[in-house]
């Protein structure tokens, strides 16, 4: 079975993976690399500042011979107003 890394990719570089992991289909490689950049976007996103820029993120997939896939995503957060602190409202 072939092995694949997941290279996670943001706009401070790029975290090499050196484990990889053996995947038995091309459908296989997309789900991990999909679940890859959900666990990616979530971190970002929860610590991101209320109103930024648009901030991108990526995982390079590759095997032996080379690149296989990129997966991108990008966010920003559009704050319209201060969410309430108070249990009344």
């Amino acid at each position: 079975m072939p092995r694949y890394y997941f290279d996670l990719r943001d706009e401070t570089g790029v975290a090499l993976d050196e484990e990889g992991l053996e995947l038995a289909s091309p459908r296989a490689v997309q789900a991990e690399a999909a679940k890859s950049v959900a666990d990616m976007a979530r971190d970002a996103i929860v610590s991101a500042p209320p109103a930024g820029r648009r901030q991108s993120m990526a995982i390079d997939v590759r095997d032996a011979a080379g690149p296989v896939m990129q997966v991108n995503f990008s966010f920003a957060i559009e704050t319209f107003r201060t969410p309430s602190t108070s249990r009344d409202h």
